[in-house]
């Protein structure tokens, strides 16, 4: 197993390579740049200086190199965790995202303990309770919430519940109230919690949809074998059948879409973010893409391929602790 996670981790290296390969060509060869981009159509001076001007900032920039150049200098960079400054910020990289990453945590952190929460014991009841009302009944509406588009429903959320012509239960935006900084703790936390009400459902009912189907297909399957017959012959009690013997055996699927469910809900960050107007990595990500902000962009996609690749790696050593006959000796 040692020398696997050896090989696995040396490999994280190359393909994190291509990863930041391929994001900084599609980035650097997509029409426009920053600098165009910030001065408009046109603005405020004739096309021979503003021509001269673009031309100066891509040099200060150094985006006035060939693009293998250009890599080269961020990989140096890189190398010492300098993640440049932001042309749309003005500030370092590295100070943004430190900023930003706790909000996108919390947010993903409530998500995903939600998300386990309800599916492990929904897949599985519905799995015990197969073909009864309460299996057909969740399966309904499991589907429906799977197949609901998350910026549809996130705009509903905001029409129904933060306007005054429906529902005025919510804040519409924004991850505190104006006067947040006079509270004291507890109400500072309620007020913060209140204002994660909406982003948190729309980052979760997918996922939880999406496992507890999961969940449900991996119980029903082992619930179908010979050794569940076998342990109910010999008496043992049902809950002792479905949950150590049926449930551990239908963990394998789970602990698969755990090693890229986190990734993903990072992803989907990037829009349930920029709905509610929440200030986290999602939003910086969002704002760097359309106004070409190089060094965020690249910055953003580096972290969340490592995060891929780390969590495809824990996954791999959970499969081992989980189910003692697999065995990562020789693989690679």
């Amino acid at each position: 197993m040692t020398t696997y996670l050896i090989r696995r981790l040396l490999l994280l290296i190359p393909t994190l390579l291509g990863i930041t390969i391929m994001v900084f060509a599609i980035s650097r060869i997509a029409p426009g740049d920053p600098f165009t981009i910030a001065m408009g159509p046109g603005g405020q001076m004739d096309a021979e200086r503003q021509s001269a001007t673009l031309e100066q900032r891509r040099k200060l920039h150094g985006l006035d190199k060939p693009i293998p150049v250009q890599y080269l200098i961020w990989l140096k960079n890189i190398a010492r965790l300098d993640f440049g400054n932001s042309i749309k910020h003005h500030r370092p990289v590295f100070d943004l995202i430190k900023e930003r990453v706790p909000i996108t945590l919390t947010l993903n952190f409530i998500a995903f303990v939600i998300i386990y929460a309800i599916s492990l014991p929904l897949g599985v009841l519905s799995a015990v309770k197969h073909q009864q009302f309460f299996d057909r009944a969740t399966t309904v509406i499991v589907f429906m919430l799977w197949s609901l588009p998350v910026m549809l429903v996130g705009q509903m959320f905001i029409g129904y519940f933060t306007g005054p012509r429906f529902i005025n239960w919510f804040p519409p935006a924004g991850l505190s109230s104006n006067y947040a900084d006079q509270l004291a703790f507890f109400p500072w936390l309620f007020d913060r919690l209140w204002h994660l009400v909406l982003p948190v459902l729309c980052l979760t009912y997918t996922g939880f949809a999406y496992l507890t189907k999961q969940i449900r297909a991996g119980m029903l399957d082992n619930l179908k074998m010979d050794y569940i017959r076998t342990a109910r012959a010999k008496g043992l009690s049902e809950r002792v059948v479905v949950f150590r013997h049926a449930f551990r055996n239908s963990i394998i699927p789970v602990i698969t879409i755990m090693a890229t469910l986190l990734p993903a809900m990072f992803a989907g960050s990037v829009i349930i973010e920029r709905i509610f107007t929440v200030p986290g990595m999602g939003l910086l990500a969002f704002e760097a893409v359309t106004t070409r902000d190089y060094n965020v962009v690249m910055a953003v996609a580096t972290i969340a391929g490592f995060l891929n690749l780390l969590g495809l790696l824990l996954a791999d050593i959970a499969y081992a602790i989980v189910d003692p006959r697999i065995s990562f000796e020789g693989a690679l």
